[in-house]
């Protein structure tokens, strides 16, 4: 088998053979920019992509301004800011033109004895037998710069300034915090110290003058500022106390940490450099364990726009399985040696031809519309685009939406088109299951297309899996050809199968063909007595009587045999002469076994207008091989399954082999018209299976109660109003009551609001059937870690 999965003339089981990439000195085209339109490779990188809920679509999302709590400042807090400010201005006039006299203020409280006298500011009053001219004017600087500090605390902690500065200066990102903190302090300074800044001609502040008259008073005299370092030093000491709260708020430590980490000493060699705050463009993680080569060539590659996203993030997840499996040296030298085309896909691809939505593989995610701003949104989704990915694949998804509803171009494929990008970073394998002729991408972004009952096709389907296991097989076969039977049970299918298979297997050394298997089931004479007679050898006499258990039980009423004898018959048609292994010639046989160990990207198209019930037949064959193959491989990349299609696939095992997809890595996408397509009993078990659920616009109000059985019910907060008619009790009162109902023709009555808590339907069946507009679904969203997005109205045309 190659590396894509097919296989040569060796016959069905032959030994997996890796095919090599590229040479890595063949040029390869310069890739084209379809991560964002208008955006260049550098700046895709360094957009912010932060943590958010399920299903938000994070690159460049910002918390919608209604998800802040106290963003916008109501007029009250407005209103509580300005009134204090106000009133301390009237009260700092009052005290700079002497109206205030001292004796009525809190500082008499604080001060000495000796340092009040009687009178104002404007009209101090003299001590009784001093000749000094103009007494106390230190005290007054003093009293006046304490009087000023005591205002400025209370119009803070009244209003509230420091809390509303500090929220809306920490929103702010940096440099853009620090930039206006630094505006603030220069206008602080200005005045603080008028006579600094040219063209300034207010009055300073009373903060320098009341600190020096401070420090003259405890010493006695002014003769401490003849010395000019004493007079700078307090300067410094008044213009540090200014530009602290500055310095906290606008956070310049950090900044000025980051500039000299940055510009620190140079790195021994192989030794770690210690990372600051770089652009991802820069490759900050390959600096940080010293690979400084290395990420100056990717971060040329990437200024110099020879690397598109697919480049990015496949070196990106090669250099984290390089660094788990402790192999950086071997990373570095394929870098260093083969650049943006290093760890290429098998395919040699670095791109789609074209893209039909917006992907951002950094975070595997791909945007396939806009939460709808609706009442019952959260504020953390309302207007953000919505998005699936991985970590919500994992959990399989199902949508059910009538035909033309959009299930296709809307959802399947955005999923099927995202997954093949990943497979290029060789993040994950993707399997496709549609008719033929759907859109859900180029033959291009293919690796392998197998084009059931087309003499075209360059590939065919191993209805087998590569597997050498006549159990395992049987149960591929039984859960293809019966399992949307009630008339033959899962078991009985699969021991027919098993004591058929075993014996051939044994026998031949290979699985019979289908038309061969055929006549076995059939009870074909000629047929079981060749393998018997294959089977002489005592080393065959447990598969000898595997077949006798088999004979004995032919023709019996619960004989299984028959039945599926009659569904076998549905593949072997003229149009599927080619296939299932039959002329594996010209015709290479491809293995869904191949999936589980290489990241390839697969697509089966099956004849569903001429042969509806064998394509239906061959999608259960192919999620039965599917869930089987997954549980037994390592779980190194994701894998996914996409029926485009699930009518008459799902059956009762299926539903729960998907239920343990998520503990293997892998997923499936189903699409239904209907649930009605789904057996009633395993209506219930297919909603508790899947992690992801998606109601179209247009579903009946049958497929909504399923719905809505399955996200119950929320607790809401409603309130009710009543109108009481009011009976007076005094003359005077009913008469203008009777006065006021002549006039207006309304009787006088009072309103009672009740206000309590109720169990609602978070989507009722009426709702989903009538209330979603065209164009919109439905979704909701669980990851693997078991994180919840609730069921909410997506604008899939956004």
């Amino acid at each position: 088998m190659n590396s894509d999965g097919t296989q040569d003339a060796r016959g069905t089981h032959a030994t997996p053979v890796p095919r090599p990439a590229a040479p890595p000195d063949a040029p390869a085209a310069p890739p084209r920019p379809a991560h964002a339109p208008g955006m260049s490779v550098a700046d895709w990188l360094n957009v912010d992509r932060p943590e958010t809920r399920p299903g938000i679509w994070r690159f460049g999302y910002t918390t919608p301004k209604a998800a802040s709590e106290g963003e916008r400042i109501r007029p009250a807090t407005i209103v509580g800011m300005l009134i204090p400010l106000a009133l301390a201005l009237v009260v700092w006039s009052f005290w700079r033109r002497g109206a205030i006299p001292y004796q009525f203020t809190l500082l008499r409280l604080f001060t000495p004895n000796d340092w009040w006298w009687g009178g104002t500011l404007a009209n101090p009053a003299r001590f009784e037998g001093q000749a000094i001219e103009q007494p106390g004017s230190e005290a007054l600087e003093v009293y006046s710069g304490l009087f000023f500090a005591a205002l400025v605390y209370t119009v803070g902690r009244l209003g509230g300034w420091p809390a509303v500065i500090r929220h809306f200066l920490h929103r702010k990102p940096q440099p853009a915090r620090a930039l206006y903190a630094a505006v603030g302090s220069l206008v602080t300074l200005s005045f603080v110290f008028p006579d600094a800044f040219p063209g300034v001609h207010w009055d300073a502040l009373p903060v320098v003058q009341p600190l020096f008259s401070l420090i003259a008073l405890m010493s006695g005299g002014y003769e401490i500022y003849e010395s000019a370092w004493a007079t700078n030093l307090l300067y410094a000491l008044v213009t540090a106390l200014v530009l602290w709260p500055f310095t906290r708020v606008g956070g310049w430590w950090g900044i000025a940490r980051s500039r000299l980490a940055s510009h620190g000493g140079a790195v021994q060699p192989g030794g770690a450099q210690p990372v600051v705050a770089q652009l991802r463009a820069h490759w900050p993680a390959l600096r940080e364990v010293g690979q400084q080569q290395v990420a100056d060539l990717l971060t040329g590659e990437v200024l110099a726009r020879r690397m598109n996203d697919v480049d990015c993030a496949r070196i990106e997840d090669s250099w984290k399985r390089a660094r788990a499996k402790n192999c950086v040296s071997e990373f570095a030298d394929t870098v260093l040696r083969q650049g943006a085309a290093a760890f290429l896909h098998p395919s040699g691809s670095r791109d789609l031809e074209r893209r039909t939505v917006r992907h951002d593989l950094l975070t595997g995610q791909v945007r396939i519309g806009q939460w709808a701003a609706a009442e019952r949104t959260p504020p953390a989704y309302g207007g953000a685009g919505a998005a699936i990915g991985p970590e919500t694949l994992a959990t399989s998804l199902l949508v059910v939406g009538p035909s033309g509803s959009g299930k296709t171009r809307h959802v399947i494929t955005p999923a099927a088109e995202s997954l093949t990008l990943q497979a290029l970073t060789n993040r994950c394998a993707v399997v496709v299951v549609c008719s033929a002729g759907a859109e859900v991408g180029e033959d291009s972004s293919y690796d392998v297309i197998v084009r059931l009952g087309n003499s075209a096709s360059a590939h065919d389907l191993d209805p087998y899996a590569d597997s050498d296991d006549p159990d395992e097989v049987a149960g591929f076969l039984a859960e293809a050809l019966a399992g949307d039977l009630d008339t033959v049970g899962s078991e009985r299918a699969t021991t027919t199968l098993a004591q058929l298979l075993g014996p051939y297997k044994a026998a031949y050394g290979r699985f019979p063909t289908l038309p061969v298997l055929r006549k076995l089931l059939e009870g074909d004479s000629s047929a079981l007595s060749d393998l018997r007679e294959r089977l002489v050898d005592d080393r065959h006499s447990v598969w000898r009587r595997e077949l006798d258990a088999r004979t004995r039980h032919t023709g019996t009423p619960g004989d299984a045999a028959p039945v599926l004898a009659d569904r076998l018959a549905l593949l072997d048609r003229p149009a599927f002469s080619d296939f299932f292994g039959v002329n594996s010639e010209t015709v290479r046989p491809f293995s869904l076994r191949a999936v589980s160990s290489h990241p390839l990207r697969v697509r089966i198209d099956l004849p569903e207008r001429a042969h509806e019930e064998a394509s239906r037949l061959l999608s259960r064959l192919v999620l039965a091989q599917f869930t089987a193959i997954v549980r037994d491989r390592p779980r190194a990349h994701f894998a996914s399954l996409v029926l485009d299609d699930a009518t008459g696939t799902v059956t009762q095992e299926s539903v729960r082999r998907i239920q343990r997809l998520r503990s293997h890595n892998a997923g499936v996408v189903l699409a239904l018209r209907t649930v009605a397509d789904v057996p009633e009993p395993l209506h219930g078990p297919l909603y508790g299976a899947v992690g992801c659920r998606m109601a179209m616009s247009g579903v009946t109000t049958w497929d909504g109660s399923r719905f809505a059985d399955t996200w119950g019910t929320e607790w809401v907060e409603i309130k009710d109003f009543a109108q009481h008619t009011v009976f007076a009790d005094q003359p005077m009162t009913r008469a203008m009551h009777a006065l006021r109902k002549l006039v207006t023709g309304k009787a006088a009555t009072t309103e009672a609001v009740t206000v309590r808590q109720v169990e609602r339907e978070r989507w009722s069946a009426s709702e989903l059937a009538h209330g979603v507009p065209a164009g919109h679904a439905v979704l909701s969203l669980t990851t693997v870690q078991g994180e919840h997005a609730p069921p909410l109205l997506v604008d899939l045309r956004s």
